[in-house]
């Protein structure tokens, strides 16, 4: 019986294509928009906690919310630097790297505008702590000159950040000797120099972080309750992966809620459009109705049945909306990260979950069009449904 309800409902929409192809069409668009928006917030997160590592734990001062905003002295980094559950390379060096992070402005390519520009200065281990970093072109910049390295996404979209270029800021020129790829991470969006040089360019007295390598990662919680406890110190010890999924949280969940606010405000018209193409579909058989309760089928299928086409024209909306958003994943966008206000280069990012939460919205679209058209469908006396054919 269900078998012969799908098919039924299956041959009716292609024998209206149509119709069925506009009112798809129209879901597809609601999916479409749904899915990018969500890919958007998606790959924003993924690019800031792909950034961190599991075996890095990153110290800033209390109640800063980034490193932006961070300062820690000299001799906290020091006392930090001593921790035993500090891993160390092959020489019986700590991993350990104290930070500086500044913002500056930069003028975009191709245009008058402006933004802001994250702005790193290295130390110690900045690189061993950073292995998905690879040079493109070029070498990082040496200890104690005026020099910077460019994340590839700096030297696509600003002025002045190709090799050998130079970049005026904080009263003096700085040369750009390296173009390095930090793959899909934040540090593609920044610019990488000398610590020492930069705190003594923008007259800085401490350090934005310290970040090191745990020598087990389990031990955490251990150096984070001595850290924390310490009255000399006033920092925060945080997994790195944990600090950047907070960076992203304001902004991917502000997103989120504008995908979902503009997708429950487009698909009132999908639906609306579903529901007139089934009342239409229902008005043209209704002779194939009274015909299909006269040799027996019962109302409860003729509900199901006009539901299964309504769900198909959904799921059809679905897939092609879901199918044209798989390729906004080729495309890299930029945008303002509200917790460092740094522009932050990434790419769309379709998940599994976006999928199914694309095809779940495209269902309910598709039921809620079919639903009142279903009841009538339904509802039809057999006498009046073949005398009205």
């Amino acid at each position: 019986m269900m078998k012969l309800l799908l098919a039924y409902s299956l041959r009716n929409l292609l024998a209206r294509r149509l119709t069925t192809l506009l009112t798809a069409g129209g879901m597809a668009l609601v999916v479409f928009a749904f899915a990018a928006i969500v890919m958007l917030a998606e790959g924003l997160e993924t690019t800031l906690v792909d950034s961190g590592s599991f075996q890095n734990a990153i110290a800033i001062r209390k109640s800063a919310n980034s490193e932006v905003q961070s300062g820690v002295s000299r001799v906290e980094a020091a006392i930090v630097e001593t921790q035993p559950e500090i891993a160390r390379d092959a020489h019986g060096q700590p991993l350990v790297a104290k930070e500086v992070v500044v913002l500056i402005n930069l003028r975009k390519r191709g245009s008058n505008g402006t933004s802001n520009v994250t702005i790193r200065g290295i130390s110690g281990a900045s690189l061993a702590l950073r292995p998905q970093l690879k040079m493109m072109a070029g070498r990082m910049p040496r200890p104690g000159a005026a020099e910077i390295a460019v994340g590839d996404g700096i030297a696509r979209r600003f002025q002045g950040g190709g090799l050998n270029d130079s970049l005026a800021f904080a009263q003096n020129d700085w040369k750009v000797v390296g173009i390095f790829d930090a793959g899909n991470t934040g540090f593609s969006s920044e610019i990488w120099g000398d610590a020492d040089q930069l705190m003594q360019a923008f007259r800085r007295q401490a350090y934005s972080s310290v970040i090191f390598r745990l020598r087990d990662p389990d031990w955490l919680e251990t150096v984070k309750r001595r850290v924390e406890g310490d009255p000399r110190l006033t920092l925060d010890l945080k997994r790195e992966v944990d600090y950047y999924r907070e960076q992203s949280e304001m902004t991917a969940t502000f997103l989120r809620i504008l995908g979902t606010a503009l997708t429950i405000i487009f698909s009132i018209g999908a639906v609306v459009g579903a529901m007139v193409t089934m009342y239409a579909a229902v008005a043209n058989r209704t002779a194939e109705i009274g015909t299909l309760r006269a040799v027996g089928f019962q109302r409860s299928a003729i509900l199901a049945a006009f539901l299964a086409e309504s769900l198909l024209l959904g799921m059809a909306g679905g897939f092609g909306g879901l199918s044209l958003a798989s390729f906004l994943q080729f495309f890299t966008v930029s945008t303002t990260n509200f917790q460092t206000f740094a522009e932050l280069a990434f790419q769309f990012r379709l998940s599994p979950q976006i999928v199914m939460e694309g095809l779940g919205f495209a269902a309910l679209m598709g039921l809620a069009g079919g639903l009142l058209p279903a009841f009538r469908a339904a509802r039809m006396n057999i006498v009046e449904a073949l005398r009205e054919a």
